[in-house]
């Protein structure tokens, strides 16, 4: 029982769902700051950290993004995004393939170096966390997996919310339409800088936006 609740009774339902929102508020709070330390370590800016954490949530669950998927996320437009993405295949975080299901589309990929540098500096985190979990049983791990699936969707409900998939694809459309003949314009300066510089060990001299 937390300080939030008095010990000598059980929390209302209405309580526990407070409880529960103001530990998420904290997990969320601790992950931002860890995920600082992590790009600050790695060269890169907070928007690429959040760019590819994007794309690692994806492969992970086997569903990797378009850049398309990946503007909508990060809400920025196609053109940063584009510049984004070859930034960061410059610097050997992420490589494009075309889409077996759709070759009109492209799919950005985390390399395998990415992602174990990834795994090596959240392995103690791992560990750390099964530390403080050792002494639950299965059961209750069980009822908490529940738990963050329910919240999970009850936060992608509220995403959906703020940006509407039509509003969302429509911006996305509206960004990617460059000047008469169909080219795309070349990001602004403004649309450029958005998401943030990116380097690391790999990076080479990044390739001018397409």
């Amino acid at each position: 029982m937390t300080k939030r609740v008095a010990a000598n009774r059980q929390p209302t339902r209405a309580e526990l769902e407070r409880l529960l929102s103001a530990d998420l508020r904290a997990i969320t709070a601790h992950s931002d700051r860890v995920g600082r330390y992590y790009a600050r370590q790695n060269h890169l800016s907070h928007g690429d950290f959040h760019a590819l954490l994007h794309l690692m949530v994806a492969e992970t669950a086997g569903t990797p993004l378009t850049p398309a998927q990946l503007s909508q996320r990060l809400d920025v437009s196609a053109a940063a995004i584009t510049y984004l993405a070859d930034r960061m295949i410059d610097a050997g975080h992420v490589r494009r393939e075309p889409d077996v299901e759709d070759r009109r589309r492209s799919l950005l990929r985390l390399l395998d170096s990415s992602m174990e540098l990834a795994h090596e500096f959240f392995r103690p985190l791992g560990d750390h966390l099964r530390a403080s979990l050792a002494e639950l049983p299965d059961r209750d791990l069980r009822s908490a997996h529940k738990v963050f699936t329910a919240m999970i969707a009850g936060m992608s409900a509220f995403e959906s919310e703020l940006y509407p998939p039509a509003e969302s694809s429509a911006r996305a459309e509206k960004s990617s339409k460059g000047a008469p003949g169909g080219r795309r314009k070349p990001p602004s300066k403004a649309a450029a800088a958005e998401p943030g510089p990116a380097t690391g060990s790999g990076s080479r001299r990044r390739r001018a936006a397409r």
